[in-house]
């Protein structure tokens, strides 16, 4: 009260996105894949933060201080240009996609090229087509696909070679056969993106919104630690992403020393290193909003249809639409609503659902 307004500002408010941190140097061999060719885009520059403004406030006092609305751009902004982190900012893989997508629809105008047969289905007033794919329970298959092809376009069309030495093969490989720098020259495959992912998921019995949070930690990365994901790091950072993803998600997480079952030339003490830099980079930000996940799950199924990936669609038949109202009258029940928020919290205890039958129903 009175003529005087104190205020508390901190200079460093909003996170610093450019950390660098060392690494341990464990010496273990890579697996070798044949990898596609690729050129990488130029660098841009990142976009200077805006400049603050000063508020005279007092009387006689002379205080300088800055407007609250001053304070809170730079980090409103900054959260804004993040799409893992604000769910009105354009996802980075659909944006990086977006340039071949148009190059193939031209190639196809100008080649007169015909689109052939016809195999997405479209409902009429007679039949209504369903696929087995929602927000809250994912195509496992169709996901991992989508998510792998978001992966092999951020490295296709990425703009520079920035890396750290915590996820470079060549200093820490991931098996103990020579792979040949010819190798990490190439840009890898969409099929060895997707088979490495695959039995990662596979082996580990990980689920598909594990695959969509794996995807937004990525992006994550490659933001607050300015970076990019390229030939000789995209197998350290996925798995990185993973690791962190099905720790975070799943109530019954799978141990370091358990994927280390899975690679088998890879150590504990690396796999440790490679999870605790991984989350500092992150400035330790795990929090994956509803609205960011939904954002991503939708962008997925945008590239899915941009790059013609199948999802399996069905007629609505009677026992289908039977589950389906009962599915909407169970969810109607506030008692229920109220255990659904609740479990969606990562401390939430899978014990305080025991009883609770839910009906099988695809909704889509």
């Amino acid at each position: 009260m009175g003529n005087t307004l104190t205020c508390c500002l901190s200079p460093n408010a909003s996170p610093k996105r450019g950390r660098r941190s060392g690494s341990a140097e464990p010496d273990y061999e890579s697996e070798v894949y044949e990898a596609a060719a690729g050129d990488p885009v130029a660098a841009s520059a990142a976009p200077a933060a805006p400049e603050s403004s000063e508020l005279d406030v007092g009387a006689g006092d002379g205080h300088h201080l800055q407007h609250i609305s001053d304070r809170e751009m730079p980090e409103e902004l900054a959260l804004e240009s993040n799409p893992s982190d604000h769910p009105r900012a354009s996802t980075i893989f659909l944006s990086k996609s977006q340039t071949d997508v148009r190059e193939k629809r031209k190639s196809n105008h100008l080649n007169h090229v015909s689109p052939g047969q016809l195999t997405k289905k479209y409902s009429s007033c007679s039949t209504i087509f369903l696929d087995d794919s929602t927000v809250s329970q994912p195509n496992l298959r169709t996901t991992i696909k989508c998510v792998t092809l978001a992966i092999y376009y951020h490295i296709k069309n990425r703009d520079a070679d920035r890396s750290l030495d915590i996820f470079d093969e060549r200093s820490h490989p991931l098996t103990r056969e020579k792979v040949p720098e010819e190798y990490f020259k190439h840009d890898p495959e969409h099929k060895l993106i997707y088979r490495f992912v695959r039995t990662l998921f596979s082996a580990a019995q990980l689920t598909a919104e594990c695959a969509i949070v794996t995807l937004i930690y990525l992006e994550r990365l490659l933001t607050y630690a300015e970076i990019d994901i390229c030939p000789t790091n995209w197998k350290r950072i996925v798995l990185g992403a993973i690791l962190l993803a099905s720790k975070v998600w799943d109530d019954q997480a799978v141990w370091n020393v358990d994927y280390c079952q899975i690679l088998k030339d890879m150590t504990v003490e690396d796999m440790n290193e490679m999870e605790r830099q991984f989350l500092e980079l992150l400035q330790f930000n795990i929090n994956v909003p509803a609205s960011v996940y939904a954002k991503y799950y939708f962008d997925l199924r945008s590239l899915a249809d941009d790059n013609d990936v199948i999802f399996m669609f069905a007629p609505l038949n009677k026992e289908r639409a039977q589950n389906l109202e009962a599915i909407s009258r169970l969810c109607d029940d506030n008692d229920y609503k109220d255990i659904c928020r609740a479990a969606m919290r990562r401390s939430f205890s899978a014990d305080n659902v025991i009883g609770i039958q839910r009906s099988n129903a695809i909704i889509s």
